[in-house]
């Protein structure tokens, strides 16, 4: 008896010592952890700034305004300061603020449903950015302090205001660890000179970062004035000042794609923020290449920066240790996710990259659309964008991660440089209308004393015919809820394939139904059927056959 208890002693002594090490790491990650916000010179006399609401749902500060617009896409015009541009945006935008990051961590939430998970996902990130403000240039900490004003208090548990603010601006890179999850995968393309019909450039993008249809359904088209730098306009949304889809006064655009990157092994720069750093203060190619040189990135990314000075477009390509830059030396440029450039191209993680994503046939099937459809124009770069086909016109199925509009995208954005004119995509995805902005007349206002449209209507792209067929009403009707409405029974599963029948991800929705009920006979017909379609990648196929192979064995 004196044995056991001794033994009993000296096992709770461990457990103890194991605990007091748990806690002592937990109270290091919470200090590690923790971001102070940056100096605002000043008394803070922005926050006592109050927007006046002249009409629904527009609301004015001084010459800043918020507003939607009859197409569905908010608009914002900012300038001043950069803490005094934060504490404007947040106010003006204040609701969104607040029901973006709702539908943000509400997708993570469905992403990784364990509580246990998430919190150690928190205390990794808050460790993994504990040195991120080293890397954020004071001007865009002090604007995002004073978006963070605006934030909701109830997501404190996730950190300060200023310290989910901030981190939500490597949401992008993030994704790019999470690339199996769809999360990013855009696709962007430039022509210039004989390429195009007026030889003048014309840059398109698809957006395709995808955390939830709620999240990308409240676009704010941003158009902004800072006390230093060029004026730009950049396509965003709540809360977030960093640039994906931009272009200046001067006539300079730039998009990023997501490249393959190792997993970050710590903070730097968001790509978001280099992005919005090369519109702020470039005006031509060359100066966006060193602005990009400066800047230490902690995951790889292409910048397809169009240039109305060059009158042409380059990628800059950048992993977190070098930067190269892939001039293809002709007048039409294409961008997926993988490199192009001498450096880069024959890199271990490019090759995998080109061998075992939707990259490399998506890239193909740009480059033929592109060609075939002659000299380009803006509504032939719409066409490209609005594209659901695969190579030659083959049907792969709605939502392929091989097509080009694989009705994922935040966004898409036509840009003609020369005329400071950008058309940008309203819903559904890149189908609905293409609605066109006026730099020069949009910066010509003197604030917005009146709730009226600031877009040019008459250059308005109409909505794709495709959006009023049957068809696409009953793929949108189902599109991701596809196994949530199996498991309720509201949906047979033969439904499924009737509604998508050449997409090979329909097959496996339904042999993953049958397959957790353990009716492996039932499940294994579906799964040889996705094998015989269109596959977006190398990963997927591995998984069907060896899915296959557990349906077969005795």
């Amino acid at each position: 008896m004196h044995k056991g208890n001794k033994i009993l002693r000296s096992f709770l002594w461990v457990i103890g010592i194991i605990a007091f090490i748990l806690a002592l790491f937990i109270i290091y990650l919470l200090r590690v952890s923790k971001v102070r916000p940056p100096v605002v010179e000043g008394n803070y006399s922005e926050l006592k700034l109050q927007r006046a609401q002249l009409d629904s749902g527009f609301y004015v500060i001084r010459n800043n305004w918020f507003r939607k617009n009859k197409a569905g896409l908010y608009e914002m015009y900012i300038e001043g300061q950069p803490f005094e541009r934060g504490v404007i945006n947040g106010k003006l935008s204040e609701e969104l603020v607040k029901e973006q990051e709702s539908y943000f961590t509400a997708q993570i939430h469905k992403m990784i449903p364990s509580p246990l998970y998430l919190r150690f996902l928190r205390y990794f990130i808050g460790w993994f950015n504990k040195e991120l403000p080293q890397y954020v240039d004071s001007e865009y900490q002090q604007e995002i302090y004073g978006v963070s004003f605006s934030a909701s208090d109830e997501f404190r548990y996730i950190g300060s205001n200023y310290q989910r603010i901030l981190n939500y601006h490597s949401a992008h890179d993030i994704g790019h660890a999470l690339q199996n999850m769809k999360l990013v995968g855009c696709t962007s393309f430039g022509t210039w000179g004989s390429a195009s019909e007026d030889s003048t450039l014309i840059i398109g993008r698809n957006f395709d970062f995808w955390v939830g249809d709620d999240f990308a359904k409240n676009k704010i088209i941003a158009f902004v004035n800072p006390s230093e730098g060029y004026k730009f306009a950049s396509i965003t949304w709540a809360g977030f000042v960093g640039v994906v889809s931009g272009m200046n006064e001067k006539g300079l655009t730039v998009t990023i794609n997501a490249a393959k990157s190792k997993i970050p092994s710590g903070a730097a720069t968001p790509v978001s923020l280099v992005a919005r750093e090369i519109i702020q203060y470039a005006k031509n190619i060359s100066e966006a290449v060193a602005i990009a040189r400066s800047r230490k990135m902690f995951v790889s990314e292409s910048f397809l920066v169009g240039s109305a000075a060059d009158n042409k477009a380059v990628i800059i390509e950048k992993t977190p240790d070098s930067i190269a830059v892939y001039d293809p030396n002709q007048n039409e440029i294409f961008c997926t996710n993988h490199f192009q450039s001498n450096e880069f191209r024959n890199s271990e993680l490019n090759v995998k990259q080109i061998e075992n994503s939707a990259s490399a046939y998506r890239y193909q099937r740009l480059t033929q659309l592109v060609r075939q459809n002659g000299k380009n124009s803006v509504q032939k770069t719409v066409n490209v964008l609005r594209d659901y086909k695969g190579l030659d016109d083959a049907d792969i199925g709605l939502g392929n991660e091989k097509a080009i509009n694989q009705f994922i995208a935040h966004h898409a954005v036509v840009f003609q440089p020369q005329e400071l004119k950008m058309w940008v995509s309203t819903s559904p995805w890149q189908l609905g209308e293409f609605v066109c902005y006026d730099l020069k007349k949009v910066f010509a206002q003197q604030g917005l004393k009146e709730n009226r449209e600031i877009c040019d209507t008459a250059l308005t792209i109409p909505a794709d015919s495709f959006i009023t067929t049957e068809t696409f009403r009953r793929y949108a009707s189902i599109r991701n809820k596809e196994s949530k409405l199996l498991e309720e029974g509201s949906l047979a599963p033969d439904s499924i394939i009737a509604i998508n029948p050449n997409f090979y991800n329909s097959y496996i929705i339904v042999g993953d139904y049958w397959f957790k009920r353990k009716e492996y006979a039932k499940a294994l017909p579906y799964y040889q059927q996705a094998l015989q379609k269109e596959i977006a990648t190398v990963e997927e196929r591995k998984r069907i056959e060896e899915l296959i192979a557990e349906c077969q064995q005795p």
